[in-house]
């Protein structure tokens, strides 16, 4: 068996299983084949959570479409997509099969709780920048949205994920952010407090597609890109030991904690995201498989 079709078979017995890493009892059509060996199943999880990375399993060959994008499946039928932190859904989902029947699919999406973090002690020109360092921040920002709407066909977004750095989880993702008083925008990840210095490791393979030493609100800042429009990004680094391009594996040491740009202590910022689809990385490291 090769590597691809034993990992399409995992993947397939997983989304069967438990229906992803996703809440609910999968929502599953079986159509009848003649050949045995012809996999026809369509599986998605009946609800998610808000901020989730969703997975499903179509026929190889099938036509799947998510709100106004086409989804791009792998070879062995699995499709991924995310649910963002306001979506209140359902969340539409059209196959179309290689024998040109439709399945449309509804799946619930379970609110959340958005607690407010109120933050002090955050240097003033950070939260109400003068105005060349507000066309700085767009300029930078807009350079990191470029690098998330890459679309491989890696599937390094399918290995279970892993810790990044081990620690306190000092700011959850969603969470409405006051800083200094003014409210900003929802925290887009994972803020784990560690040592200044603490070595980060690569949660998932991918490749990197961005790696800047000083963005002003991000500090140090790294995108690892893992297919599939999945990437992940690490903030406030200290130092970088990779470049864009380099191909990293699960587990590799990609930077340091650090507490570069908008930040009041050593702490890895970690985000995810499906294109411009932010995602919360705690659900993702549910997934056990």
């Amino acid at each position: 068996m090769t590597a691809t079709r034993a990992l399409g078979c995992a993947l397939a017995c997983l989304l069967v299983a438990t229906g992803s890493a996703c809440a609910g009892t999968p929502v599953t059509a079986v159509q009848a084949s003649a050949n045995p060996n012809t996999d026809l199943r369509v599986v998605f999880p009946s609800s998610v959570q808000q901020g989730s990375l969703v997975f499903g399993k179509v026929p190889a060959g099938s036509t799947v479409r998510y709100e106004a994008r086409t989804l791009r499946a792998t070879p062995y039928g699995t499709v991924v997509f995310g649910v963002g932190r306001d979506d209140t859904g359902p969340a539409s989902v059209q196959v179309t099969t290689p024998d040109g029947r439709r399945q449309d699919i509804a799946i619930a999406v379970t609110p959340r709780d958005w607690p407010i973090e109120n933050i002090r002690g955050v240097p003033t020109a950070t939260v109400n920048p003068p105005p060349e360092i507000a066309a700085r921040i767009e300029r930078e920002q807009a350079q990191v949205t470029a690098a998330r709407q890459r679309d491989d066909d890696r599937t390094d977004f399918a290995q279970a994920f892993i810790w990044p750095v081990q620690g306190r989880i000092s700011g959850r993702f969603g969470n409405q952010r006051v800083y200094n008083g003014t409210p900003k925008t929802p925290h887009s990840g994972m803020d784990i407090a560690a040592p200044d210095g603490t070595p980060v490791l690569a949660p998932a393979a991918g490749v990197v597609t961005f790696a800047g030493p000083d963005l002003y609100l991000t500090g140090g800042t790294l995108l690892i890109d893992h297919g599939y429009g999945v990437s992940s990004n690490f903030l406030h680094l200290s130092r970088i030991d990779v470049k864009v391009g380099d191909r990293v594996t699960q587990g590799q040491v990609i930077g340091a904690v650090g507490a570069t740009g908008r930040a009041t202590g050593p702490h890895l910022h970690w985000g995810m995201n499906w294109f411009d689809v932010r995602i919360d990385p705690l659900l993702v490291l549910e997934r056990t498989r």
